[in-house]
Formats: structure tokens, C-alpha cells, sequence
């Protein structure tokens, strides 16, 4: 029996799974969700007629379309941002000739597993030990081979964020190698900052975005792509019939039409986040954070694997590193200001 070579030699490691009766804090969510009366009136509108027709994805893209102020022609939407990065990486990397994606290290871990699966050459510029990261090398990483640049803005799991000068160089200079630039912006709404405007004045940009974090619909899996209607063509070429369930779609658009609730959401993050940033500096804790919903500490008194532990038989989960960057710190999403004084409660308790 065949197997791909790329499929067969490539490591998975799937997300855990029963953490529905934990404080989920490990992978970004919004440990809280959504409004429960918002859930509830979208409900209201899953009839057994509903249930039955394909999905239509159309109405959801229009309304998107104006809510970001771009055409529908622009848009496409996947099932998740990790469908999204399949089909970029599919459409634009070279696999017959190991095309070559760039990111930073550390990043998002899916962008590896997906080269690694393609056939394509991931190619990565590590960040400094001060959490900066030298833009200069990834320019200068990018040659003839490159056939796509990854930008994560703010990049996960450290939360920096780039210039418009960084990014705009780093665009033209993929531009000189016909190679896309992809601004994966899945947690934008936490820093303020969005490059979206730079689809509309180079022909080699792609914006990513997903309704999992801030938009709290990790459940039912909603991305969208943004850029120029050429782009988005060839990406439609290659997608599935019926990627994005009807559900989704249905929470989405109720979403935009709603545009309230987003600064609602962006509010009780960012209350939390600071009150958190607040305590754990009181209490002389070593910690970084930037621009998004997530923050990294290191523990006082007890060992990374050891706090780690402690907080599962709490019932929190949060999230750890092997890698040599950020091996003595605890990374911990971000919500609201209930949940965070929970979690400062406990770690008092337990890191003495």
C-alpha cells in the first residue's frame, strides 16, 4: 500500500483532550465564551429545515465583506485557520522543487507540521534571548526559493508585533522574489493593530484571520482570507464543496452583524489582562507579555513541570514549552478579570 512519504515521516501531537470541566488557559481560548443570551437567540434559528440544507457561504462573505470595508470577491472563508494555512501552503509553495517557507522560531507550531506534510522547506529565524526579533534576518532570508513569508502579528507565543516600515520592507523584498506574504492576524483585535490595508497596495498579500480567540467559536471552526481577488481565485480553485458548516456560518454573520459585542469582548480581555500583569508584578514575578491574550511567567519556587502539575490537579491547564526559548516559563491565556483573580488565587496558593 502507498503512503506518502511527507504524511508517513511527519510527528503529530493532537491537543488534549476532556478539558471541558478545566479552566482552559493553555491554548488561548476565551476561557469564558460568548454572551450566554447571545448563543441562545442564535440557536433559535437551527430548525430541522436549517439542518438539512447544505451550507451557504455567500451571505456570511457579504456581510463580512462590509464589515471589514472590502469586497466580497476579496474574501474566502475555511474551516478554521488551520484549513486556511493548508490551503495557502498547498496553492503557493513549490513541493515538486522543496519550496521554501520562512517564519521566526518560536511560532505557531502548524505552520511546521504543514511543510513538513507538503514537502516544502520551513525555514526559520530563531528570536533573540531578549524576546526580540531581528527583522534584518528575515529579510535577508528571503532568496529565489522563498515561495511564502509568514508574519503572525502579534506573533504567538511571544506577542510582538511589527512596524508598518518592518512589514512593508519585508513585503517588498518577497515581492522581488514573486514570493506571498501571509499576516496571519488571529489575535489582532487584542493589540489594535491590523496591516489589512496593505492588501489593497501589493499584489503579494494575504491577511488570516480566525473567530476562535477573540470571537470565542473555536468550537465550530470559522477563518477567513483576506487579499486581492486573484489570490483568493486560486484558493477557491483548491477548496472543498462545502468546507465551512452551516452553523459556523450562522454564528459568524450574527457575530458582525453585532458589531458591539467585539468591543464588549476586547474590553473584559483587556481588563484582565492588566489586572493580571498588575499582580503578578506585585507579587515579583518574572514575566513577558506584549500585544495579545496570552502572557508569559516564570515560576518563584517551584519547577515549570512541577507548577504545571499542581495547576492540572486544580483543574487549570496552561501551557508549557520543551524548547530551550521558553522552557522556564508557564504561558497562560488571558480573559476576564474573574478568571484571572481565580487564577492568581491558586498560584499563590501554589508556588510557595
Amino acid at each position: 500500500m502507498y503512503i506518502d512519504d511527507n504524511i508517513k515521516n511527519t510527528h503529530r501531537i493532537f491537543p488534549m483532550q476532556n478539558r471541558k470541566e478545566y479552566l482552559r488557559l493553555d491554548m488561548n481560548e476565551n476561557p469564558e465564551g460568548l454572551p450566554k443570551e447571545f448563543i441562545d437567540k442564535v440557536k433559535e434559528k437551527i430548525t430541522p429545515e436549517f439542518l438539512s440544507t447544505y451550507p451557504e457561504p455567500n451571505e456570511f462573505i457579504n456581510e463580512y465583506a462590509k464589515f471589514i470595508n472590502f469586497e466580497s470577491s476579496q474574501i474566502t472563508i475555511t474551516n478554521g485557520s488551520d484549513q486556511a494555512i493548508r490551503y495557502i501552503l498547498q496553492t503557493f509553495g513549490d513541493k515538486v522543487n522543496h519550496g521554501e517557507v520562512l517564519t521566526v522560531t518560536p511560532t505557531f507550531e502548524m505552520y511546521d507540521v504543514n511543510c513538513n506534510l507538503l514537502g516544502l522547506k520551513h525555514v526559520a529565524v530563531e528570536y533573540n534571548n531578549d524576546f526580540s526579533i531581528d527583522v534584518d534576518k528575515i529579510i535577508n532570508s528571503i532568496n529565489d526559493k522563498t515561495n511564502i513569508v509568514i508574519l503572525l502579528n502579534p506573533n504567538n507565543p511571544i506577542g510582538n508585533i511589527y512596524s508598518d516600515t518592518e512589514v512593508r520592507k519585508i513585503i517588498e523584498k518577497a515581492k522581488m522574489h514573486n514570493a506571498l506574504v501571509v499576516i496571519d492576524e488571529a489575535y489582532h483585535y487584542f493589540c489594535k493593530k491590523t496591516f489589512i490595508d496593505l492588501i489593497n497596495k501589493y499584489d503579494n498579500v494575504l491577511i488570516l484571520r480566525t473567530f476562535s480567540k477573540l470571537c470565542s467559536l473555536a468550537a465550530i471552526r470559522l477563518g477567513v482570507i483576506i487579499s486581492n481577488s486573484n489570490i483568493i481565485h486560486f484558493l477557491n480553485n483548491l477548496k472543498l464543496t462545502f468546507d465551512v458548516n452551516s452553523i459556523a456560518l450562522l454564528f459568524g454573520l450574527e457575530l458582525v452583524k453585532h458589531k458591539e459585542l467585539f468591543k464588549e469582548l476586547i474590553q473584559i480581555e483587556y481588563e484582565g489582562r492588566n489586572y493580571i500583569i498588575d499582580e503578578l508584578k506585585k507579587h515579583n514575578y518574572s514575566l513577558y507579555y506584549a500585544e495579545s491574550n496570552f502572557i508569559c511567567f516564570r515560576p518563584k519556587n517551584k519547577s515549570v513541570k512541577e507548577l504545571k502539575e499542581l495547576f492540572f490537579q486544580n483543574k487549570i491547564l496552561v501551557k508549557t514549552y520543551s524548547n530551550s526559548f521558553l522552557k522556564d516559563y508557564i504561558r497562560i491565556s488571558t480573559g476576564s478579570k474573574k478568571v484571572m483573580k481565580k487564577f492568581i488565587d491558586v498560584l499563590l496558593d501554589l508556588d510557595k
